[in-house]
């Protein structure tokens, strides 16, 4: 066969194999077109529609966070930012003298915003919801809204609230109170371009937000602003390393002001997470257990000798107290010794004998335990350290001594305040409170937390006598840096080494505290001081007492705090009540575990009794403006005129019947027969 019968014959071969290809990929065409469109369609629709749009998270407004009277403490404040399209800008030059007039910027970086290359850009800063109505109908300028966390009292309370990190609370009351706080976010749809970028103003909202509930703390922030003043002038007065005040409401537990200080900042919360050992703080809980337990009265005598006692290889020592002195006395003056040998049975009864009746190491711990030493509070945010409370199996022959006078043992300044609260009360250990309730996010209430009583730890009785002896103590013992003029203060004094972080004590180095609560006689605030590593004179007495006298007195001269007024004018000083040496044994009366009733801080004024009679208004003319001020503020009135001057007198008339509540006018100025 020739050369071109053999091609004539190839030719038709090559058709049908290429019509055979075509025709194959034909039917994998249209197989694949109908698996496409058939059967894997919506899912690539579903694929095809997230290109062009996507789910965004609108997020909520966070939860309110309120003093006790409803001031706003952390609020979720609304911002906006300014993103610009350029390329949908109408006249540039417009927008562009507009976002420096709007937003405050500079000419270049407004050029810049309005004349970019890019498709999108956004000018810097957050800025108040103002803005929007500005730039809302500006075609290519677009506000995009944004939430921010926001103390309108600054610092003032921050370790207490917490911080907001990533939508998600860290600390504080952010933290322990996140899930209601937070609410739940919404949805909502954006469209987006070929190449994935949104398209500004093409966004749609499918599901709105619902903003979170609010929490009502018991804090009062006249009252935290007090304690953070004082405790900073304190710091920088003594040039310490930092400080805690606590103040704090005996009869319910709650937590009235809560500041702690280092370095300047009021971030930590030391108050809770931070232990120490107390010193000579604690010497009213052992003499509290000694009287509870019959180990000895305060009128037994304790000889302390020359000051200084050798007990079990160690060597206690006193400042200057010598002889042979009362049990009550040796509290008054803070005698190691004394408390020492008064707790291991060394006090001698009037009539000469020896007792020989010692608190025993079960006895001791227990009744630390009982004040609430050694355990958690139960406080109702995060991070508490519960402090140091050895088991008397774990003690060494030295331990007995040193618990007795405040060492070998850590505690929280809000274990101590809380301590105190129960001798202020009557013998009862509460519970601290820092939550008043629980709203949702209309405002309705949805939770109250009520006074809870932990235990009865010491008797009525025994609760007043150690109380009237820390009277003594501020009258005319360690604390008398601590006394008022108008109310008589319950207090003690306590100067303890600091441990170094690398292991023993840091020396030099001390930390200074008192507590005190007054009226003495009908207790409504409880006041803790502790200064850490003053310099100077570093004895509790001195450092940390006038904190707590300051404090007092701008609580009873501030305008709104949570002080029973008429309460307290009932209480106003007497004689002063020193207690004498020879104080009468105390009765062991044992009293109901029911916590007592909150005393009647929001009854209204001229609500029944002499309140509804009135007051009359004092003279108050030539006295200082301060002294004046607190006089009337006592009787629950209300002063307008505070500035400086002499006081020539009020508005009314001094002598005139007023009720409580009632604005009285200083008349200030320089009399008219100079």
């Amino acid at each position: 066969m020739s050369r071109a019968e053999r091609r004539a014959g190839a030719r038709p071969m090559r058709r049908r194999l290429l019509l055979a290809g075509w025709l194959i990929a034909a039917v994998v065409i249209c197989v694949r077109a109908a698996q496409i469109q058939v059967i894997e369609g919506s899912q690539w629709k579903a694929i095809a529609e997230s290109q062009h749009r996507s789910d965004k998270a609108v997020a909520a407004a966070r939860g309110t966070i309120r003093d006790r009277d409803g001031t706003p403490l952390a609020v979720s404040r609304e911002m906006f930012r300014v993103g610009v399209a350029p390329r949908e800008l109408r006249d540039p030059a417009e927008v562009r003298d507009l976002l420096v007039k709007t937003l405050d910027l500079s000419r270049s970086r407004a050029t810049r915003l309005t004349s970019s290359t890019r498709r999108w850009a956004t000018a810097p800063g957050q800025y108040p919801p103002a803005i929007r109505e500005a730039l809302a109908d500006i075609p290519g300028v677009y506000p995009q809204r944004e939430l921010q966390r926001y103390h309108p009292h600054g610092e003032i309370a921050r370790g207490v609230l917490g911080t907001v990190m990533d939508g998600s609370g860290r600390g504080g009351i952010e933290e322990s109170f996140d899930s209601l706080l937070r609410g739940r976010p919404g949805r909502e749809v954006v469209a987006r371009d070929n190449v994935g970028d949104p398209i500004p103003g093409e966004t749609y909202l499918v599901q709105p937000s619902v903003p979170g509930g609010e929490v009502v703390l018991t804090l009062d922030m006249d009252l935290q602003e007090i304690a953070r003043q004082a405790l900073q002038a304190a710091i920088e007065k003594t040039e310490a390393h930092g400080g805690d005040v606590l103040v704090t409401d005996p009869a319910t537990g709650e937590i009235l002001a809560m500041v702690s200080m280092r370095d300047g900042e009021t971030a930590g919360l030391s108050a809770i997470n931070t232990a120490y050992e107390p010193g000579s703080t604690l010497k009213p809980f052992t003499v509290a257990g000694m009287l509870t337990h019959h180990v000895a009265s305060l009128s037994d005598t304790v000889d302390v000798g020359d000051g200084s006692w050798d007990v079990a290889g160690r060597v206690l020592h006193d400042v200057s107290e010598k002889g042979r002195m009362t049990v009550a006395d040796a509290l008054r003056l803070s005698s190691n010794v004394g408390i020492a040998k008064a707790a291991q049975g060394l006090a001698f009864a009037r009539r000469g004998r020896a007792d020989g009746v010692a608190l025993t190491p079960g006895q001791q711990y227990e009744n630390l335990r009982d004040f609430g030493f050694g355990t958690p509070t139960g406080i109702q945010i995060p991070g508490e350290a519960s402090g140091t409370l050895r088991r008397p199996d774990e003690w060494s022959g030295q331990s007995p001594v040193s618990l007795a006078i405040g060492y070998e043992i850590s505690v929280t300044p809000l274990q101590m305040a809380m301590a105190y609260g129960a001798l202020a009360n009557g013998g009862i250990l509460m519970e601290p409170r820092l939550i008043k309730e629980i709203r949702d996010p209309s405002g309705r209430v949805i939770r109250r937390f009520e006074p809870r009583a932990v235990r009865r730890v010491v008797s009525q009785n025994v609760a007043r006598a150690v109380g009237r002896v820390m009277v003594s103590v501020v009258e005319d013992g360690t604390g008398t840096a601590a006394r008022l003029a108008s109310f008589r203060v319950a207090g003690k004094s306590g100067t303890s080494r600091a441990y170094s972080p690398t292991g023993g004590y840091q020396r030099g180095d001390y930390y200074a505290s008192f507590v005190g609560f007054f009226p003495a006689d009908a207790p409504q605030l409880v006041v803790y001081v502790k200064l850490d590593r003053p310099e100077g004179d570093y004895y509790g007495g001195a450092a940390a007492a006038p904190v707590t006298r300051a404090t007092m007195e701008a609580a009873l001269a501030a305008r709104s705090t949570p002080l029973d007024r008429m309460a307290l004018l009932r209480a106003e000083r007497g004689p002063s009540v020193g207690l004498p040496s020879g104080v009468a044994p105390v009765r062991f009366a044992e009293q109901p575990i029911d916590p007592p009733a909150p005393p009647a801080h929001d009854e209204p004024a001229g609500a029944g009794g002499d309140e509804a009679e009135g007051v009359t208004l004092p003279d108050v003319a030539g006295l200082p403006l301060r002294v004046a001020v607190r006089r009337l503020h006592a009787l629950g009135l209300r002063v307008s005129e505070t500035r400086l001057g002499e006081i020539l007198g009020t508005a009314p008339s001094a002598g005139t019947r007023v009720l409580p509540g009632d604005t009285i006018r200083l008349r200030v100025g320089r009399r008219s027969d100079d």
